[in-house]
């Protein structure tokens, strides 16, 4: 019979990544079936209940009080993960302690620290980060909000006094920035250079940043705005100010916007901003049609076209046709499972592009929903939020799309599987390796699995490293996230 149990630790927050990384490590102890270490807010805690990880001393957590969550198969496996979860919180308390005249616990004493500071990330709860944003915002500070659960006008009110100040708001739930050369967040190590981004898509950001450093070109700044700063209510606040700063900016050469389909005022709005302007433009809004775009920008349908067209390199489309291996049979139909949702996006992009019907839990205009077909290609965003709550981002904890991954191994009508692998900083230490031990559990090589890796050899994890693992694992890897959806359409093509 198995047990859960909780435990409140009454006024700690650590930030959303050391958690995700805390839950990854305790779900793989030896008899826990799940784990999950969340703030003990409303929304939190609606999470852990709907994962069966709520009990009655979890629920005494106000929304400043962290969760410890597990559940196990038995009492004994439950207390030995809860030991072992309360160690790996002490730990970094402790190094806190050690240090404590260098780790401020509020704003104030932070820029006491270091008074010539002008950046602050937020990373707290989302019922407080508006807050907290709110007094960065009053110091001086631009802000970059990598907190979700915001609400939407909040992040209005946010914006529009950040704009008052001349002062930016990246997010709320900004994953990725590389400002100056710094990587924040989920971000890659790529060279400085004179191609500057501006993306409502952390993992676009991602894809075009490692191409455009892949090609010998590097990157002035990336600038996460959040997801919904593209759409009617938000009205692109955040963007144009990226804009207006990055045309002034003398470092910046050339500028890529990214996002899915902004809506048309939105778009009428940025077009009349780069109308003006003396730089150059890429535009990615991913599945848009038609876009009404001045003559200094052009549009690009991929991520991998709008690194080709903002770094210079020759587009490869050919999708490695001379090795694709034919679906049999019944084996016709793909499916795709990735962390990064503007890879699915793409990847759906390149499938229609070609006639191709597909769909996903994240569907782009010209794609089906889920519960619209029972049969058929399917390319899901497990990334979002049915797929995460209660458990680490697939960037984090590969081990998130394991069960779909099996599924389709053993599905007798799937003839192809796409992965994409994200690495940099706040990633799985070690993706690749994670997919080679799934796989090698599987003996039989139908369906093919195909795969790109986003990242750079100066990462952590190191491209060429993560390449070789998956192709050691009989994975066929592709130079790009386009790529590999070309090569899975090769397939059915062949």
């Amino acid at each position: 019979m198995n047990c859960c149990v909780n435990q409140v630790r009454h006024g700690l927050f650590l930030d959303s990544v050391v958690l995700m990384q805390v839950s990854r490590t305790v779900a793989a102890l030896p008899g826990v079936e799940d784990a999950a270490l969340m703030m003990g807010t409303p929304a939190n805690q609606e999470i852990l209940e709907n994962s069966d990880l709520l009990v009655p001393d979890g629920e005494s957590a106000g929304g400043g009080d962290l969760i410890v969550a597990i559940r196990a198969e038995d009492e004994t496996a439950a207390t030995a993960a809860m030991d072992q979860a309360v160690l790996l919180l002490d730990q970094p308390a402790a190094v806190r302690a050690a240090s404590a005249a260098v780790q401020p616990r509020t704003l104030r004493s932070a820029l006491r620290v270091d008074p010539n500071a002008n950046l602050a990330l937020i990373s707290v709860p989302g019922d407080f980060a508006a807050a907290e944003a709110r007094k960065a915002l009053r110091a001086g500070l631009h802000v970059m909000i990598f907190s979700d659960n915001v609400s939407l006008d909040d992040e209005i009110a946010l914006k529009l006094e950040a704009r008052q100040r001349e002062l930016l708001v990246m997010g709320p739930d900004c994953g990725t920035a590389i400002l100056g050369g710094t990587p924040l967040a989920f971000a890659n190590h790529v060279p400085v250079g004179d191609i500057g981004i501006i993306g409502a898509s952390g993992t676009g950001i991602q894809e075009v940043s490692c191409l455009i450093a892949q090609a010998g070109a590097g990157i002035s700044h990336a600038i996460g705005v959040g997801g919904r700063d593209l759409s009617d209510e938000v009205g692109g606040i955040s963007t144009l100010t990226a804009l207006e700063w990055l045309e002034s900016d003398p470092k910046t050469r050339h500028i890529v916007l990214l996002s899915k389909p902004p809506s048309a005022a939105v778009v009428e709005r940025i077009s009349a901003e780069l109308d003006h302007s003396r730089k150059s433009f890429t535009v990615c809004f991913l599945g848009a049609e038609d876009l009404p775009l001045p003559a200094n920008a052009v549009a690009a349908r991929t991520l991998r076209a709008a690194a080709a067209s903002a770094s210079g390199f020759q587009e490869d489309t050919s999708g490695g046709t001379g090795l694709a291996r034919p679906l049999a049979g019944e084996r016709k139909w793909v499916r795709g499972f990735f962390s990064g949702g503007s890879l699915a996006a793409e990847a759906q992009v390149i499938f229609l592009d070609q006639g191709v019907r597909v769909a996903s839990n994240a569907p782009i205009q010209g794609a089906h929903a889920l519960s619209e077909v029972t049969a058929g290609h399917t390319l899901l965003d497990l990334g979002d939020d049915q797929y995460t709550r209660g458990r680490p981002h697939p960037m984090i904890d590969p081990a998130v799309r394991d069960d779909p991954l099996r599924q389709a191994l053993h599905d007798p009508t799937v003839g192809a599987v796409l992965l994409d692998i994200v690495i940099g900083y706040g990633a799985s230490e070690d993706p690749a390796a994670h997919v080679a031990q799934v796989l090698g559990r599987y003996g039989n090589r139908d369906p093919v699995v195909i795969a790109s890796v986003t990242g750079t050899e100066e990462d952590p994890q190191v491209l060429s490293r993560q390449v070789s693992i998956l192709d050691s694992a009989g994975v066929w890897v592709r130079p790009s996230n386009a790529a590999a959806a070309e090569a899975a359409l090769a397939c059915i093509a062949a």
